[in-house]
């Protein structure tokens, strides 16, 4: 019983198509014309039931050794093909070896890591040390130990990364501040830097991951005058000789009293006459405050002998002040048109 012509027919022009292909863009056009949901061998199969039944099982299995024969040539042409592909893009990308050498771009430091330098220098100055801690912290490093009640607002999963039952990554950099008065005994004055993390949509101003300095100092008649002076100094360093700091009354729960602290405007010099302030004259810059008497408690520290004040202040938000930048994404897009600039900058 012979078979059906039209399968030998779509066979021999298929295969001779699949031998002639020049790229795999032409193979994929044959597989598609010939096997696709509409190619005409599946077309063919799919008519089987208008021929005569006594022809069905010898064309489905003609139509069947067709259809494996064809698969057959057009993955080993495609292989072939794909060799000869590699073979000429490597030919046209070949360097060449007699054209002049390129000059290297001039690395830059990081903006970000510039003026984290720059405060280091400031408060070692001053008889700081850098203490640093761990980025996945507990419950009660994060929270407890710094006098968070347990319906304080920052630990909802909104504000805070929790990765297990106590386990998150850290919001601030306090945690680092328990650690460091835990090893030791007063006197303490340190700075803690690094990464913090919060649940913040990205956009200008807000990042879900940012960096954060804090600075501690723990001792007999410690007292918010010299907290000001602290600040102000730091302030006349990072932004020039003419800087002032003003004090806002706040709260923290891990101190108390508490103040947020400005920095004059150093565009409009405190005039209220520039946008870069909001017309305010002041820039924002961080909170402080007296260590609350429970904090200290939580170390093993006497309230009643030693004192201490403590600030903290986002490094991003110093930089984008400092530099005039007006977009925080820019830190983190690895844009080297944006690092550039900063390449003939001084810095340590």
């Amino acid at each position: 019983m012979a078979g059906d012509p039209r399968v030998q027919q779509i066979l021999d022009r298929a295969l001779a198509e699949v031998a002639g292909a020049r790229s795999t863009s032409d193979l994929e056009q044959v597989r598609v014309r010939v096997l696709g949901r509409s190619g005409q061998l599946t077309t063919l199969l799919r008519s089987l039931g208008s021929i005569p039944a006594t022809q069905r099982p010898k064309v489905g299995e003609q139509a069947n050794r067709a259809k494996a024969e064809l698969e057959a040539a057009i993955a080993a042409r495609l292989e072939a093909l794909k060799i000869e592909e590699r073979r000429r893009t490597l030919q046209a990308e070949r360097p060449d070896l007699t054209l002049p050498g390129r000059r290297p771009l001039p690395g830059a430091v990081h903006p970000l890591t510039r003026v984290t330098e720059e405060i280091i220098e400031v408060f070692e100055g001053l008889g700081f040390s850098v203490a640093e801690g761990p980025e996945v912290e507990s419950d009660y490093y994060n929270f407890a130990a710094l006098n968070f009640p347990d319906d304080h607002p920052a630990r909802d999963m909104q504000d805070t990364f929790h990765l297990g039952p106590d386990a998150l990554l850290r919001t601030h950099t306090s945690p680092v501040q328990i650690r460091a008065m835990k090893a030791q005994r007063p006197p303490v004055r340190i700075i803690c830097l690094g990464k913090v993390y919060r649940r913040d949509l990205l956009d200008a101003t807000h990042s879900p991951m940012f960096h954060q300095v804090e600075g501690l100092a723990v001792d007999r008649h410690i007292t918010m005058a010299d907290l000001k002076a602290t600040l102000q100094l730091f302030a006349r360093e990072m932004f020039g000789p003419a800087s002032a700091v003003r004090f806002r009354p706040s709260f923290f729960p891990f101190t108390e009293p508490s103040a947020e602290f400005d920095v004059r405007c150093f565009k409009c010099g405190g005039d209220g006459a520039c946008r870069f302030c909001k017309s305010s004259g002041w820039l924002e810059i961080g909170g402080s405050g007296m260590v609350h008497p429970n904090v200290l408690r939580n170390v093993g520290y006497d309230p009643e002998e030693v004192t201490g004040w403590a600030f903290g202040m986002g490094i991003d938000r110093i930089t984008l002040l400092k530099y005039e930048i007006d977009d925080i994404r820019l830190f983190f897009d690895n844009d080297l048109r944006f690092l550039q600039q900063f390449a003939g900058l001084p810095g340590r």
